[in-house]
């Protein structure tokens, strides 16, 4: 079965023909804090740990396990357990699977915000972070020590875009015992899975992609069968939830993911083609296009790509100059997410904690979204016009 007919088939409420409940396509949404039991015996139950349904309203109410289990099948795991946020995904993935003493090997493209947290918070707990190469491979083993627990990879990184080599790095963290886990938000898992490569843990912003529509915050945390254990009594023990209603709309917006990825590639692709011949422009940098250094490991690991990339100017523009281009912009809005339907933009120089191919360089990155391709590659073209 298809990815999109498997994702629209499934009705999550056909449990409510038992109590004779209207049936409806998408779940019903819950509000509240205090849950009522139908008696006793399940209130004994609760408290025994035993009972299957929710007890509290950080209990996980039913849409929030509807999507839960909707982002389990979509990734191919074993348990999926939902965030408020990305950030808050990654946040409590760190606190899950790592305890003080630790040692953890983060790759140097990952997401800032989870940088930022491994330094300025996890530091505090004595758990030492590593920063390893973004286009790490087999030499991933160089770095590993005696305590090191963790890897985390993000494949492609969402700046500057570089692949590292999946299945290589889990089959030497397996031969140490070491649990990988990736952020796999720029291709979704309909077009990367990490567990048929090794990988233990997927990473997803389900604000980006699977929602779609920029209207919601949310992470997922999934895991294979050997570590939902411990991602299941952690998740319990922290009472961490999401609201009914965002998880409402992220169910609501998977259905139409297939489509708008679809349209997200193909739309980006024409884009840099576009740009890789514009005279201002020195490097596109896109997973999908021959001309990236590792375009042989998407085309081995990856079904697809996602409508997010990033190319560089010949001249090192000051902000001012590179101001005239991206304030002429008229479909480009400035934004720091990405993964929804407007076309988004940002541009900066990246700081990395070791050497990098783009170093001093201000990367431009690009969301394209599902405006006509036509209009936005005038838009570039008369913005770019502009730079002096």
């Amino acid at each position: 079965m298809k990815a999109e007919t498997k994702i629209i088939s499934r009705l999550w409420t056909t449990d409510a023909r038992e109590k004779h409940l209207p049936i409806t396509i998408n779940p019903p949404v819950y509000r509240g804090s205090t849950v009522l039991f139908d008696n006793f015996e399940d209130m004994v139950l609760a408290g025994k740990g035993q009972y299957a349904g929710p007890t509290y309203g950080t209990d996980r109410f039913p849409v929030q396990r509807c999507m839960e289990e909707a982002m389990r099948e979509l990734e191919g795991g074993f348990i999926t357990r939902i965030f408020p946020s990305g950030i808050s995904a990654i946040q409590n993935f760190f606190y899950a699977f790592s305890k003080s003493g630790d040692h953890i090997l983060i790759v140097d493209n990952a997401y800032g915000p989870g940088v930022r947290f491994c330094k300025k918070i996890l530091s505090k707990f004595n758990i030492e972070t590593t920063f390893v190469p973004s286009s790490v491979a087999e030499d991933i083993e160089k770095y590993i020590r005696p305590d090191t627990v963790l890897i985390l990879l993000e494949s492609p990184g969402s700046n500057t875009f570089e692949i590292q080599d999946i299945p290589a790095v889990a089959a030497i963290a397996r031969k140490h015992g070491i649990i990988t886990a990736l952020d796999n938000t720029w291709a979704t898992p309909l077009y990367l899975n990490p567990f048929t490569l090794g990988v233990d843990i997927s990473i997803q912003a389900v604000s980006k992609y699977i929602s779609g529509y920029s209207d919601v915050l949310m992470g997922a945390v999934t895991v294979n069968e050997r570590y939902g254990h411990i991602l299941d009594t952690y998740y319990s023990t922290t009472e961490t939830y999401t609201p009914d209603n965002d998880c409402y709309l992220a169910l609501r917006g998977m259905k139409t993911l297939p489509t708008r990825l679809r349209q997200h590639e193909q739309s980006a692709l024409q884009v840099a083609a576009w740009l890789e011949k514009h005279g201002n422009v020195d490097t596109v940098i896109h997973p999908a296009l021959p001309s990236h250094p590792e375009h042989h490991l998407w085309q081995r690991d990856f079904s697809g790509s996602s409508g997010l990339f990033a190319f560089t100017l010949k001249k090192d523009y000051s902000m001012e100059e590179l101001g005239l281009f991206i304030d002429k912009l008229n479909q480009f809005d400035l934004g720091y997410s990405w993964g929804g339907y407007k076309s988004l933009l940002t541009a900066a120089k990246q700081r990395r904690n070791s050497p990098s191919r783009f170093a001093g360089k201000t990367i431009i990155r690009l969301s394209i979204g599902l405006e006509g391709v036509e209009d936005l590659i005038l838009d570039l073209e008369q913005g770019l016009e502009m730079l002096p």
